[in-house]
């Protein structure tokens, strides 16, 4: 046996020892990759699972969870061992509170692979409202104190006279999910910081800027719609007057039922969310647990499996994704052949 081949057995045995170690009541092993997180990425997950399982029959088809980007961190950031999830699939990128949460149990070499883009769409029933929406439009309606204040708006109306008298009634993601982090950086923010006393706000005081600007009402206008997304476009079909807020693919998924309402302008389309003229626009990632690597079947294969699908020609195209810039390929590709470990200090 060689001295590279010695070592390359040594490094497998210690990883599945550490798992087996830390898997106490667990059975000490698992023979399948288990990824968690956001309802966005979650068809493109399973997609890239059912194709290595294909292409791969030694390997088991990896298990898919949508439980929204946040819950998906705290699960994947609890520990290392066979009872936490490998991979954390994200509709954001990782915070630096989250990544501090994981390597407080341990969990402190982690990869990130950005595998696409997607867009925080926003959309109706055909034959709906035609709003023609500005982040500051979305701000006015969903916000639970605008500009400092208790939200009054009941109908579109009251938030921009060139909109009809209709009660405002927006399904959306719930505050677990990334997509929820993404309005809020996205489009709840500019809305707010539009105004120039809330713009100085961030300045004196951040924490009670993101308060003001970011907490979504409560009092029914806006409906929590949990991580099914499909649920919010069967609401949208029954009742063409709301509004529905979801990942891109989503609205393109379902084209023939639901149209996508504009921002400052803009409407929600591949090309405008590739060159991110969209406002809504964000990328995709997943993120990888390295202790994990050599001691779950299937883990590096399944990584790969992303690498060979996200192309411009590929499987995630088909499905909907929008394919990131060749850049972000070429860098995404290299940390996935190599396994680049995430630089903590890049994480805001």
């Amino acid at each position: 046996m060689t001295r590279k081949t010695i070592l390359a057995f040594t490094a497998t045995v210690s990883a599945a020892a550490l798992l087996s170690a830390c898997g106490g009541g667990q059975g000490g092993s698992r023979d399948q990759v288990r990824a968690v997180g956001s309802s966005t990425v979650f068809p493109f997950a399973k997609a890239v699972a059912d194709s290595l399982a294909k292409s791969n029959s030694a390997i088991k088809s990896p298990i898919i969870e949508a439980t929204g980007t946040g819950a998906g961190m705290k699960l994947f950031c609890s520990g290392v061992g066979v009872q936490y999830p490998d991979i954390e699939n994200a509709s954001r990128r990782m915070k630096k509170s989250e990544y501090e949460d994981c390597a407080k149990n341990k969990v402190d070499k982690i990869i990130e692979v950005q595998v696409g883009l997607d867009g925080v769409a926003f959309a109706e029933a055909k034959g709906g409202l035609g709003l023609k929406l500005s982040p500051e439009d979305v701000y006015k309606a969903l916000a639970a104190n605008p500009y400092g204040k208790p939200n009054t708006t009941k109908t579109w109306r009251d938030v921009n006279p060139a909109f009809p008298a209709e009660a405002i009634l927006v399904y959306g993601p719930p505050s677990t999910s990334g997509t929820r982090d993404a309005l809020k950086e996205l489009i709840l923010t500019k809305g707010c910081d539009a105004n120039a006393e809330m713009k100085a706000l961030k300045e004196s005081n951040k924490e009670q800027h993101d308060k003001v600007c970011t907490e979504v009402r409560s009092d029914g206008a806006y409906v929590d719609s949990g991580e099914n997304d499909n649920l919010i476009v069967q609401k949208l079909e029954a009742n063409p007057k709301a509004v529905g807020i979801f990942g891109y693919s989503y609205l393109e998924e379902n084209s023939d039922k639901l149209v996508g309402l504009t921002m400052s302008g803009v409407a929600p389309t591949y090309a405008s969310i590739s060159d991110f003229t969209y406002p809504g626009a964000r990328p995709l990632y997943i993120y990888v647990k390295a202790a994990h690597l050599d001691a779950i079947k299937g883990l590096r294969e399944y990584v790969a499996e992303w690498a060979k699908s996200w192309g411009k020609d590929g499987l995630l195209a088909k499905q909907g994704m929008v394919v990131a810039p060749d850049s972000v390929l070429v860098t995404s590709a290299a940390i996935a052949k190599n396994m680049t470990l995430l630089d903590p200090s890049s994480l805001k």
